[in-house]
């Protein structure tokens, strides 16, 4: 896939190099111009529109900056017993997350948005993957949280990672938990003629 020459260029609003390693890997071309949007906790009817939310303030920031480019922008949470698990901050975080989510079901959210401010194209939609944890024991648990991992990831583990160990199935999409529905973003930028396929 290649962005057609007479066509705005395709931007990735997001400094995460999974995202970025996502989009490479599905044939993508695209600059990568993070988003100056500060993620906060605000009040929305749920965990679906929340992540969505998040990724049009971040699309939407750089598309402004952009007008003329296509913009990507996305937001991953993990959901479960109500509560958003984001980012650990420390050692002790890490394991009460992880501990949270041994032995049970969890949902990973991806909200996520493409638009293009001259265009006035606006589309954004939340993809959700059901992922079932082992039952971790503190030992493997300890273990884990010693490797690092844990410390950028939204709900204390990364499934292409070392915590591959960790997830004993999924039901939905494997490359929305890593952080982006791959499958969904190409589409529409297909069906926009943002990419096209080349034979």
């Amino acid at each position: 896939m290649k962005i057609p020459a007479n066509d705005p260029k395709l931007i990735l609003a997001s400094q995460s190099p999974r995202r970025r390693h996502l989009l490479t890997k599905a044939g993508l071309e695209f600059s990568v111009i993070p988003s100056r949007f500060e993620e906060r906790r605000v009040t929305l009817s749920s965990p679906e529109s929340f992540a969505r939310y998040q990724a049009e303030q971040k699309a939407s920031d750089v598309s402004v900056q952009y007008p003329d480019s296509w913009v990507i922008g996305a937001d991953t949470i993990v959901f479960i017993d109500g509560a958003i698990l984001g980012k650990p901050n420390s050692r002790s975080e890490a394991r009460t997350m992880l501990s949270c989510l041994s032995g049970r079901t969890h949902q990973v959210l991806t909200g996520y948005c493409i638009c293009c401010h001259e265009t006035g194209r606006f589309f954004s939609d939340t993809v959700c993957t059901d992922v079932y944890f082992k039952t971790l024991t503190d030992q493997e648990i300890d273990w884990y949280i010693i490797s690092g991992e844990p410390f950028d990831k939204a709900g204390a583990y990364a499934i292409q990672g070392i915590g591959s160990f960790l997830v004993k199935r999924i039901n939905g999409s494997y490359t929305n938990v890593v952080g982006l529905p791959v499958c969904e973003v190409v589409e529409f930028l297909i069906s926009e003629k943002v990419v096209e396929l080349k034979t």
